[in-house]
């Protein structure tokens, strides 16, 4: 419960400075997407918490069959090549938390092209990987120290009105 008011808290301000930033953008060109797995070394420990890779792979695996089996999430990943997704995801994790990886995907905003994105959605993708995280024992703090990163990525990946 702790976890999930922390997690809206997180999204929802996310969110906020997104629109408040973004009305300050309007007038210059369109920069570069930020990059979509930034390396933070000091994050190793908590890449170790997860499992290593080996952690990863199977908390992708989780993570795929329950986005699978809701009914809101379904329709973003059925017709998608699962294997590669799941593989991409666990590498952007990865770098993220600090492992010895390589992120061979896209850039949230190509990944993403083509859906369209609510903040409802993303919510509801952060809620089911909190799910997984917790189905595999990672700590709470683990969890937060991702997600503290991963949240920011909504910028890229909500489909703006």
């Amino acid at each position: 419960m702790t976890q999930t008011i922390l997690l809206r808290s997180l999204c929802a301000l996310a969110l906020m400075c997104s629109q408040a930033v973004g009305s300050q953008e309007a007038a210059s060109p369109a920069p570069l997407p930020p990059d979509p797995a930034p390396a933070f070394p000091e994050l190793k420990p908590v890449f170790d918490q997860f499992g290593g890779k080996p952690g990863l792979k199977l908390l992708m695996d989780d993570f795929m069959v329950r986005l699978l089996a809701d009914a809101r999430m379904h329709t973003f990943f059925e017709k998608v090549e699962h294997d590669r997704v799941k593989r991409e995801l666990a590498e952007q994790f990865c770098v993220i938390l600090g492992g010895d990886c390589v992120y061979s995907g896209r850039d949230m905003v190509a990944a993403h092209e083509g859906f369209i994105i609510t903040a409802a959605d993303f919510n509801r993708l952060v809620e089911i990987l909190q799910v997984s995280m917790d189905a595999r024992d990672i700590p709470e703090r683990a969890q937060n120290a991702l997600i503290a990163k991963l949240a920011p990525m909504h910028r890229e990946i909500i489909t703006p009105d």
